[in-house]
């Protein structure tokens, strides 16, 4: 990939359980019709405990990464302390905000866990939004049809991991721009951790 290209098509899925985030997203990324990789990994560690989600441009999500990245940094050298998940998602919001005309193509969800699990959905033009469940990208109808049908407040780790996987999985057998399998990161009061390929199976069964 290369990051002066738009690489788009993509389903994201974000939702807040009893204990913490599940995110997850598919491994596609698209350029009209031709499929540019397959091997896209859609969920990227900002820190310990907050992940961000990619739709949309890839370069203009790397860069926001990148930003977010040293923010984070800064702010625990100055503070001794991690910002919390509001912080950044605000942050990326304002930058986003201003610069709206010559925007970042994305759409991106921010996740994570400081006293509490949190999940933010930020659009191109900086709106942000607290969510406990939320989908971007273009099969973000059909994972909405499975969100909206089956997610509950106070659910467990394993149904959120179940609810996730399964949003994904319908939008791939929709959206021809989602495909190639999913990556699910769970974020909890400990740390972020990334499922292997071999759990995500288990659920995909």
């Amino acid at each position: 990939m290369t990051e002066n290209k738009t690489l788009k098509g993509t389903t994201t899925v974000g939702l807040v359980y009893n204990n913490g985030v599940v995110l997850a997203a598919d491994k596609r990324a698209s350029m009209e019709y031709f499929i540019a990789s397959k091997t896209v990994e859609k969920i990227q560690l900002l820190s310990d405990q907050i992940a961000m989600t990619m739709a949309g441009g890839v370069g203009d999500n790397q860069t926001l990464q990148r930003y977010l990245r040293a923010e984070i940094e800064l702010y625990k050298y100055r503070r001794g302390k991690p910002p919390s998940v509001k912080a950044v998602s605000t942050l990326l919001a304002n930058i986003l905000q201003q610069s709206k005309f010559y925007p970042f193509f994305v759409q991106i969800i921010i996740g994570g866990f400081d006293s509490k699990p949190q999940l933010f959905d930020l659009d191109a033009a900086g709106g942000l939004m607290k969510e406990n469940y939320v989908s971007t990208g273009s099969g973000s109808p059909m994972a909405y049809a499975i969100l909206d049908d089956n997610y509950k407040e106070g659910m467990t780790e394993e149904e959120a991991l179940k609810i996730a996987v399964k949003a994904v999985t319908a939008a791939m057998k929709r959206d021809a721009a989602t495909g190639e399998g999913v990556d699910v990161v769970v974020i909890d009061q400990k740390k972020a951790r990334k499922l292997t390929p071999q759990q995500v199976q288990a659920y995909l069964k």
